[in-house]
């Protein structure tokens, strides 16, 4: 039996894609944006029917949430960490945290599996980077903007300065995200508001802004405004497909 360049090329290509692992559910509606960006990233890239090869645990965000609130990290870290040895234990051969707050928790989770953790700072920066960006505005949860776990390691690691916004609008920022995006709510009232931290910040210096939550893609975009916007979720998904079939 004779067999295509075509079918080769398709054997060789399902047997080196490495399987992606999803820890997500924080929120599911950002959860479900992944998969999406993912499976077209790899069907863009492979063609035909492929799709990518992933183990996906999405958890419960209401105790996650809780503990946020009450910053019982380690109570929320033992929970990630279980999703995590659970989907390393299925055939994972990397982990994505869909979300960029709890990878306050990356190295507690790194530490408990073998696998390595794709994670959404460094795959930001490498995007900055090769855009020339030297200086970028963040927009997130309050843990992700008044903390140093994710601009800490921007800067860190990458020597990018990282600009948030004022007080007040950082729990403007936050609200809109757990009392609204979170659970699946745009409103057009939140979106000029989040247009209005945006100019602020490029007012400031950034030469473009990180939306640096999972949930911030559904409110806005790069057709809403001429400054520069990175969404996490989009870069984040991109590196995985990039990873996994390279």
């Amino acid at each position: 039996m004779t067999v295509s360049r075509f079918q080769v090329l398709e054997i060789y290509c399902y047997n080196t894609m490495k399987k992606i692992g999803l820890l997500g559910g924080m929120s599911w509606e950002s959860s479900a944006h992944y998969y999406r960006l993912i499976n077209e990233g790899v069907k863009r890239r492979l063609g035909g029917f492929h799709s990518a090869e992933i183990v996906m645990i999405s958890i419960d965000f209401e105790p996650i949430e809780e503990r946020q609130r009450m910053g019982d990290w380690g109570s929320a870290a033992n929970i990630l960490i279980k999703a995590a040895q659970s989907i390393e234990a299925g055939g994972a051969d990397f982990l994505l945290i869909c979300t960029n707050t709890m990878h306050k928790l990356a190295p507690e989770i790194e530490a408990a599996i073998e696998i390595p953790v794709l994670h959404i700072a460094d795959a930001t920066a490498d995007a900055l980077v090769a855009q020339g960006v030297a200086c970028a505005g963040l927009l997130g949860t309050a843990f992700t903007m008044e903390q140093d776990f994710y601009k800490g390691r921007l800067l860190d690691k990458h020597g990018l300065e990282v600009l948030v916004p004022s007080k007040d609008d950082r729990k403007i920022v936050h609200e809109i995200i757990y009392q609204e995006l979170c659970l699946g709510k745009t409103r057009r009232e939140s979106k000029a508001q989040y247009l209005r931290v945006i100019e602020w910040l490029a007012s400031e210096g950034a030469e473009a802004v990180i939306l640096g939550c999972t949930e911030i893609g559904m409110l806005i975009n790069q057709s809403d405004t001429e400054i520069r916007l990175l969404d996490t979720t989009v870069i984040h998904a991109e590196k995985a497909v990039e990873f996994a079939i390279a």
